[in-house]
């Protein structure tokens, strides 16, 4: 009798090239699917055997566009985390961390990976700083020699989003543009995955043109219409699941060129509502069939990545899979990767974070002396009051708006107090220049009260804002011997705060624990007056010079659309 490692009897298989569910028995050798069996007659001498009980058994769910660090958890816990949502393949572009600490950074979190259950593939950072040291400074920057250094890893399997996407199709001497010339010739047909809001008609062919051929961000119909119809992926993330491009979709049989992903998925979200499965059951939940969302949640991503060995159950390919009692509710019983269960609603556990950064990483924090005084705002004017551009702060989404208020002069110090906005700054924390960009907020944002992190895209400088300098001194300090992370204050007490102490971005901590800490974070911010969809996504996005239209950084004021440092005082 034929031996195998392990007999799966009893499933409702999920079929990835007819696209339905067959009742069948499967077989694993070597972490491998071996035998389908429809009939399921045949005898094999098996050193285990699973009873599915007539569950659904669909592969490991695969998840080709997101960034470890949104979770703000080592590669380690995220993979422990996901594994239970039946999620079994990553490919994560760690942009954040190496904005940080550079190619270093990026190293590290491929070596972080190695200790978790799942497959974890890396895009090599693209856009590391976002913009350029003009605009921004960074810690780590990847230039066009780091990024053949990258390509080099086996671990890596596509170029991270370009996200400059408008200064890309111009005459440019960007490092990305270099690259791109490079791999033209040495690595035709290579993964390049896109960033390109609001492209359309002759943009998005010069942006194609280039071979950058994926988008994941947020769109109107129109514009998924031109990326589909000219041959770019389209990846669907939550914010994506609008009726109008779902039933696009599904009317026209598109699900080819199409696939799920998460993007960011915060420690919060994770712990109580699930990642990639949680995209995947509201698309189910808004219409999209069941079999098409299932296909598009692993088959159709893992093409696109090349990832040729899994996707689906099948002879020869990774025996990564889930059971479920229902395949319209994505809450698994167990899961297996290369046929070894990793996941057991019966008996769930969290196991400890054992992987160890190198210990620089652990004190990333690096401020010169900070007092008082530079918590105001000097202007040079002897006028009695200035006009002063502001960050207006919206509750639906993370682009801001310029909104022009008038503020008196004191001593030649800006006299923000009564203005309805609150003082915010960015101060360099990566130890080059000292920098202390100004600026100030209102909108949908704090009422009062002070907000402190060094969990500000991508850049990762130290944000403050609040509505009392001696709070905002108090509250810089703090995040300083935190080494990083979230706090709110008022009234020279901590309300909340969550230490990030691995490059001011990361916990080191489970899921359960960073979890609860954003939360107390997110609450917090909350109670403050943040009336916001998201507050903790919008406050970290306040520094990223890519998202219009207005933002701040340790340089100042950035226009976005002009790509320029302007002035506080309109003058």
């Amino acid at each position: 009798m034929e031996s195998v490692s392990l007999l799966i009897r009893n499933a409702k298989v999920f079929n990835s090239y007819l696209k339905q569910f067959i009742p069948a028995d499967v077989s694993v050798k070597d972490g491998r699917f071996y035998y389908i069996d429809r009939k399921m007659d045949t005898d094999f001498q098996a050193e285990a055997v699973l009873d599915a009980g007539g569950q659904y058994m669909i592969p490991g769910l695969v998840d080709i566009h997101m960034h470890i660090e949104s979770s703000m958890m080592t590669p380690e816990p995220f993979g422990d985390c996901v594994a239970a949502y039946g999620v079994t393949t990553i490919v994560s572009e760690p942009h954040e961390m190496a904005n940080v600490k550079g190619t270093r950074g990026v190293l590290e979190m491929i070596s972080a990976a190695g200790s978790a259950p799942i497959d974890i593939f890396y895009g090599i950072p693209s856009s590391v700083p976002s913009t350029s040291e003009r605009l921004e400074t960074t810690g780590g920057i990847i230039d066009c020699s780091a990024m053949k250094q990258l390509l080099r890893e086996e671990d890596v399997v596509c170029v991270g989003e370009i996200m400059n996407y408008r200064q890309i199709i111009q005459e440019n001497d960007l490092e990305i543009t270099k690259f791109l010339r490079y791999l033209r010739g040495a690595r035709p047909g290579y993964v390049i995955e896109g960033h390109c809001p609001s492209l359309l008609d002759l943009d998005l062919a010069r942006f194609l043109y280039l071979g950058i051929n994926g988008d994941h961000t947020e769109h109107t119909l129109e514009e998924v219409k031109q990326r589909i119809e000219n041959g770019m992926f389209f990846e669907i993330q939550d914010k994506m699941l609008k009726p109008e491009v779902l039933e696009y979709i599904c009317r026209n049989q598109l699900y080819e060129y199409c696939g799920f992903v998460t993007d960011d998925t915060m420690a919060d979200v994770l712990y109580e509502k699930g990642q990639l499965n949680y995209v995947v059951q509201k698309a189910m939940e808004s219409g999209f069939p069941v079999e098409m969302a299932i296909y598009c949640a692993a088959y159709t991503p893992a093409r696109r990545m090349h990832l040729y060995d899994r996707g689906d159950i099948a002879p020869g390919k990774l025996a990564d899979f889930a059971l479920l009692a229902d395949p319209a509710v994505l809450a698994p019983s167990c899961v297996y990767k290369n046929g070894v269960q990793i996941f057991s609603r019966k008996s769930r556990q969290e196991f400890p974070v054992s992987y160890r950064f190198p210990e620089d990483f652990y004190q990333s924090v690096c401020l010169p002396p900070v007092t008082l005084k530079d918590f105001a705002v000097p202007t040079d004017t002897d006028q009695e009051e200035v006009t002063v551009r502001v960050i207006e702060i919206h509750p639906d989404r993370t682009q801001t708006t310029e909104k022009l208020v008038t503020m008196p002069v004191r001593d030649h110090l800006l006299d923000w107090r009564d203005s309805g906005c609150l003082l915010a700054m960015v101060l360099e924390r990566h130890g080059k220049n000292g920098n202390i960009g100004y600026g100030f907020i209102t909108g949908a944002c704090l009422n009062t009260g002070t907000v402190a992190t060094t969990y500000f895209h991508d850049h990762h400088n130290l944000f403050v804002a609040g509505d009392n300098p001696e709070d905002m001194l108090f509250a810089v300090k703090q995040i300083q011997e935190m080494q990083g992370g979230f706090l709110t204050v008022r009234n020279g007490k901590v309300l909340a705060k969550l230490a990030l102490p691995v490059c001011g971005i990361l916990s080191g901590k489970g899921v359960r624990d960073t979890a609860l800490g954003l939360k107390a974070v997110r609450e917090s911010l909350e109670e403050l007056g943040y009336h916001h969809s998201n507050p903790v996504m919008s406050l970290g996005t306040i520094g990223l010079p890519v998202s219009p239209a207005i933002k701040l950084t340790d340089k100042g004021l950035v226009d976005v659309k002009q790509g320029e440092v302007v002035p506080l005082i309109v003058l």
